[in-house]
């Protein structure tokens, strides 16, 4: 049966690739993008093979580590409700995001944006759980709302650095529209650094899942199994706040994907984490795939930012979770 579910899901996702490559600010057939490509000399192939197809490879990742993200997430709290950036790793990306873009000092720099975005975002976690350690906390709730106040902190410091860091010569459009979300398309080599990341994500992802199934009998039936309960959280905390952070660099603030896909996973294949970590990173690569080659074509020649469209689905499904988890 997972042979037949995988054949399935690997089917899927070669059709939300070949979807993200043809959609465009205009929409090409099969045959005249395969003709494009094949030319050497055609400016449109060359457009398409360093451009395009960098990007929906890049979109896959994305889409993958957000998705391994949230089972991680919900896995540790035990609540279907959790996502990526429960624990404050996007106000932390938009702090980094919002330096490297505003601060001479970091704006000339290349790598400035996709390094502190990375920083904020895991260093916005790794605060979180040192503050958990220094304080004794032991419940994930408890956490989430140590999450929740470092969230708040780190949003009101991005407002105020936009605010004395903006003059004539900076444009916020820049920060703002970092902050909606979309594909940073990547050089070629640094796909050579996305893709590794992005399967390293995956195997360490594999290697918690075992202490996700123990931990989803509860906290004492775990311990009793012999799962050094606090230990697995906050290792698991940091390593899925790092895996979001990934996701970050290459993709700014996508949100939804996380919380949607997990939740679409488990109802078709079940519970278990290590096939639902593999399904969830094939299912969020495809989604956002399709999703970023309709950021690019519904609004040609503009392009709608990627988080505005996976709002879109996500805030219905959102919705349809809590009153589902609200019935008796």
């Amino acid at each position: 049966m997972i042979r037949r579910h995988l054949a399935l899901a690997l089917g899927l996702v070669l059709i939300a690739f070949l979807i993200g490559v043809l959609l465009g600010a205009e929409l090409m057939s099969p045959l005249a993008w395969f003709a494009s490509v094949t030319d050497g000399d055609d400016p449109l192939g060359q457009l398409i093979l360093h451009w395009r197809l960098p990007r929906v490879l890049a979109a896959f990742c994305v889409g993958a580590c957000l998705a391994m993200a949230g089972v991680v997430f919900q896995g540790i709290f035990r609540n279907p409700l959790a996502e990526p950036y429960l624990l404050g790793s996007a106000a932390g990306a938009s702090v980094g995001a919002a330096i490297a873009l505003l601060s001479p000092l970091f704006s000339a720099w290349s790598l400035s944006l996709p390094a502190l975005a990375f920083a904020g975002a895991w260093g916005a976690t790794w605060l979180v759980v040192v503050l958990a350690r220094l304080t004794g906390v032991r419940s994930g709730t408890s956490l989430i709302l140590a999450g929740v106040a470092i969230a708040a902190l780190l949003s009101a410091l991005r407002s105020l650095l936009m605010l004395v860091m903006s003059d004539d010569t900076v444009n916020l459009q820049s920060v703002l529209s970092w902050t909606l979300g979309g594909i940073q398309t990547p050089h070629w080599w640094e796909l050579g650094v996305l893709i590794p990341l992005t399967l390293l994500s995956l195997i360490l992802c594999l290697r918690l899942a075992r202490g996700l199934d123990l931990l989803g009998l509860g906290e004492d039936m775990a311990d009793s199994l012999g799962l050094d309960v606090d230990r697995f959280m906050h290792r698991g905390v940091l390593l899925a706040a790092g895996i979001t952070a990934i996701a970050v660099v290459w993709g700014g603030l996508i949100g939804f994907v996380g919380l949607v896909i997990p939740h679409m996973v488990r109802w078709w294949i079940g519970a278990r984490h290590a096939s639902l970590a593999l399904f969830s990173a094939l299912g969020g690569g495809a989604l956002l795939m399709v999703f970023d080659g309709l950021s690019r074509s519904l609004l040609p020649p503009a392009e709608i930012p990627l988080g505005l469209l996976t709002v879109m689905i996500g805030v219905p499904f959102f919705l349809f979770v809590l009153v589902r988890q609200g019935r008796p």
